[in-house]
């Protein structure tokens, strides 16, 4: 059975207005339920039964909201910061509405593939440290990464905290003065892969994560662009 929700929250999420704008369209016998002039905009609706319209139109709702966000740097992944630029700060009003908040973090300056969501069990899920779900990043390394790297990385380093990582697979691209390699972790700790290259003696100058589970970032969103999920693409998420 579907859960019953408020009108005026219900509508104040698909970005008809605020809450006291609603009241307004309420009293100016704007909105409908069923095909009768709601009064009260407290009114307990059912989303998936219901025919709701605002100003003679079909309002469609929706419970969760999943979004790929192609981070750039400069941006914090926080829902609130006084003083540094949000993630946040780079989505359309009508989606603020459903309150989304990353699922888990990119540093500031890191790149690449943040998800948005509302939707906090899922959440929950993917940051599981039981669940183990993967994630790729792509990085810009100073120093020769080698085989060396490859096989202290299969094994697990120690952190400068003495944290013992899980096995990662690193695969190199270019192996030079400045490097470049993919890594896949199974877990998400602060700074990780950052930490990782400093237990072996490199420092990433670059980086950006290329996937989580079985979704890879969408290739045609430029920096600072998002979209919507399919339903397909939320449940790669989950996939090893």
């Amino acid at each position: 059975m579907s859960k019953k929700i408020r009108i005026d929250k219900l509508l104040s999420n698909v970005g008809v207005g605020s809450r006291s704008e609603i009241k307004k369209y309420i009293k100016s016998n704007l909105v409908k339920v069923n095909d009768k002039i709601v009064k009260d905009s407290g009114l307990l609706v059912n989303p998936q039964s219901d025919f709701i319209t605002f100003n003679q139109k079909e309002v469609n709702y929706k419970e969760f909201i999943y979004i790929m966000l192609n981070k750039p740097s400069g941006y914090l992944s926080a829902t609130y910061d006084k003083k540094d630029k949000i993630v946040l700060d780079l989505i359309d009003k009508k989606y603020l509405s459903y309150e989304p908040f990353p699922v888990g973090r990119l540093d500031k300056d890191t790149e690449g593939l943040l998800i948005l969501t509302n939707d906090g069990q899922l959440s929950h899920r993917v940051l599981s440290p039981k669940k183990h779900v993967p994630k790729t990043y792509f990085a810009k390394i100073d120093g020769k990464v080698g085989y060396e790297d490859i096989k202290a990385f299969g094994e697990g380093v120690v952190l400068d905290d003495g944290y013992k990582t899980m096995p990662s697979i690193l695969k190199i691209l270019k192996s030079d003065y400045i490097s470049e390699i993919e890594i896949t972790i199974n877990e998400g700790k602060f700074h990780q892969v950052k930490r990782m290259f400093e237990s072996v003696g490199k420092k990433v100058i670059y980086l950006k994560r290329i996937s989580m589970g079985k979704l890879k970032l969408d290739e045609t969103l430029k920096l600072g662009e998002y979209r919507e999920l399919t339903e397909e693409e939320v449940k790669l998420l989950e996939e090893r």
